[in-house]
Order: structure tokens, then sequence, then C-alpha cells
């Protein structure tokens, strides 16, 4: 039997349980070209929502179809095949769909994994996946850190920012992480290394905040978040800063509040990109081998928020979007 977490309904702001639900039906068979996975885990990623909202489609995905299984990315491995490129026992990083299993004819999104895996597998979602990948491809692509440099991360807490962070650690820089917690901000000094935290709480501007932590400006900022956390950074902006845009998850769902401060990308001539590690899957390998080496070395954590079971996912998904937790989420099935 394979189950499957649909979209129930369009989520109307930030998503909660109640927007998902439960189906079930029979394996489906495996024809000429095809292979058929059993998914282990599932990886919560707040980009997905996104592709929630009616008319959503671009270059990256389609929009999300109701009642149908909502995308995301499962580590799976195959147990019947009729694909020449696909053996049983091949496993797969890949964007499938919320499920126990997948048929697939092999045009997904899927990066291979080793046969023998090193870590642990859930590592493979995290540090040692898509999460991962942003942290290192938005860090040392695009901010290349110095131990000159003062860097800032919004979403600290999350799957991306923690990687981010002792990455840019790594790097020499000194390192500071916006967070909605205390416990979060306690956590990221305490545990993962960061240099200090900013905590958003309402009481003080969140660009005082940044300055205080931040008493000579700021040089990269790591975005997870945008809107009004994006326009206190670039306020914090050290001239000729660079702003690495990686997620929005402010904006998902929701009207925007875009920064209404872009006159200062000019004036302090900050550079700014954005980035899809979709566009960057020929370098996986590259990756995920300098990340192996950091995480074997014991120079970087991979922490997670793992809950178990299909019935969860939809929790698990909500759960990123209310803070609740620290690193990356995934769901084992």
């Amino acid at each position: 039997m394979m189950r499957s977490v649909v979209l129930a309904r369009r989520p109307q702001g930030n998503p909660v349980e109640a927007d998902f639900a439960l189906s079930e039906a029979p394996l489906p068979a495996v024809t000429e070209g095809t292979f058929l996975t059993r998914n282990d885990f599932i990886s919560l990623d707040a980009g997905f929502r996104n592709w929630m909202n009616e008319d959503s489609g671009d270059e990256v995905l389609p929009a999300m179809a109701l009642n149908e299984p909502v995308m995301g990315l499962v580590l799976a491995e195959v147990i019947e095949s009729q694909h020449a490129d696909y053996q049983v026992g091949d496993k797969l990083m890949a964007r499938f769909s919320w499920q126990t299993h997948t048929l697939s004819d092999g045009t997904d999104f899927i990066a291979r994994l080793p046969d023998t895996l090193e870590f642990n597998p859930s590592a493979y979602m995290g540090v040692l996946g898509d999460t991962g990948m942003s942290a290192y491809f938005g860090m040392t692509d695009i901010a290349k850190p110095t131990e000159q440099d003062c860097v800032l991360i919004s979403g600290a807490g999350g799957a991306v920012g923690t990687i981010a962070g002792q990455i840019a650690k790594l790097c020499g820089a000194r390192v500071v992480g916006i967070v909605g917690s205390q416990a979060k901000a306690d956590w990221l000094c305490n545990t993962l290394g960061y240099d200090a935290a900013v905590l958003r709480t309402g009481e003080v501007s969140l660009s005082d905040a940044i300055q205080a932590a931040c008493p000579k400006g700021v040089d990269v900022f790591f975005d997870n978040v945008g809107g009004q956390t994006l326009e206190a950074a670039i306020t914090n902006m050290n001239h000729r800063g660079r702003l690495v845009l990686c997620g929005a998850i402010s904006g998902y769902g929701v009207t925007p509040h875009g920064p209404g401060n872009l006159f200062e990308l000019i004036t302090k001539e900050l550079s700014v990109e954005g980035f899809m590690t979709h566009f960057r899957h020929e370098r996986y390998d590259e990756a995920r081998d300098q990340l192996s080496t950091w995480l074997r070395e014991g120079a970087i954590q991979s922490p997670e928020h793992r809950l178990v079971g299909i019935e969860n996912v939809g929790k698990a998904f909500a759960d990123l979007f209310a803070g609740e937790n620290f690193g990356k989420t995934i769901v084992e099935l």
C-alpha cells in the first residue's frame, strides 16, 4: 500500500496541519522505462510553500494541484526497476512527493548517493542534501567570507542557516545569527559556535538590534527570510557588502513587505545575488565531498528536528513556519 500526503486546500498565509490530508492507494505497477522506490525520509523545506499557491508555476516547478501529492525532497531506495539507468538497491535523493513510495521514469530531479552511506542516512537530507548544498554554494560561491568580515544570517536556527553559519566560521568570519527565541539564540552561540545572536522580540527595532550585535557593520548578509528582515540588514550593511538571497520565508503565501530602502543598494554599492541549488546540480559531488570532510572531522554539526511517520508530515511542515525546528526538519517513514 502506498500512502501519500496531498494538498487538501491552499494555505492562507503560513501553512497549518489541516491544509494537508492522507490518502492511500495500491502500489503502482512498474512498467518498461520506470522504477519504484521506497521512500525512507522526507525533507521539509519551506521554499516549497511558494508552489502551493494557485498559478505559482515557474521554470523550476509547476504549481501544486489540489488533492494531489505534495512535491518535496525524499531519500529513497529503488526496490523494483524496469529502467536501464536505475537498479534495485540504488540510493537516491530526489524531488518526488510526500509519499511512502514513488513510481518514476527518471525525468525527475534526482541525485545519486553512494552505495554505502558513511553517515546517518538522514544526513543526506540535511548537511549532505539540498540544505547543505544551499549553505555551501551560497557561502563559497557568492558570499566568500574572510577573516575581516562580519557575516549576518537570518533564519539562523533553521536548516540552511545552521550550516551556513558554521561554514562562515570555518572561513574565519565573525558570525551573527537572527533568531526568534532566546532558546535558539543560546543554542547558536553555545552549541554551533556563533559569535552572537540577534533576537527578534518587537521590543527593539530589528535594525537597532543588528547594529548592537554588529557595531562595525555587516559585510555579508545571508538571507533566508526577506521582507523587513532584509530591510533591516541593508540599513546595517557596510560599503560594498554582499547580500546572498537564499530564501524569503516571510513572503511565502502572503503579500510580502519589500525593503523600502533599496536606494542604499546604490549608495553603498552593495552586490545582491540570489541563487538556486537546482542550477548547480552538476556540482553536487564537489559540495558533498567537502561537506563530508568537514562532518567527518567534526568541523561542522548536522542538527535535526525529526518526526516519525508520514501522518506527521503536515505537522512538521507547519512547524517550520512556527519556528519550532532547531536545524533540519525531516520525517522518517
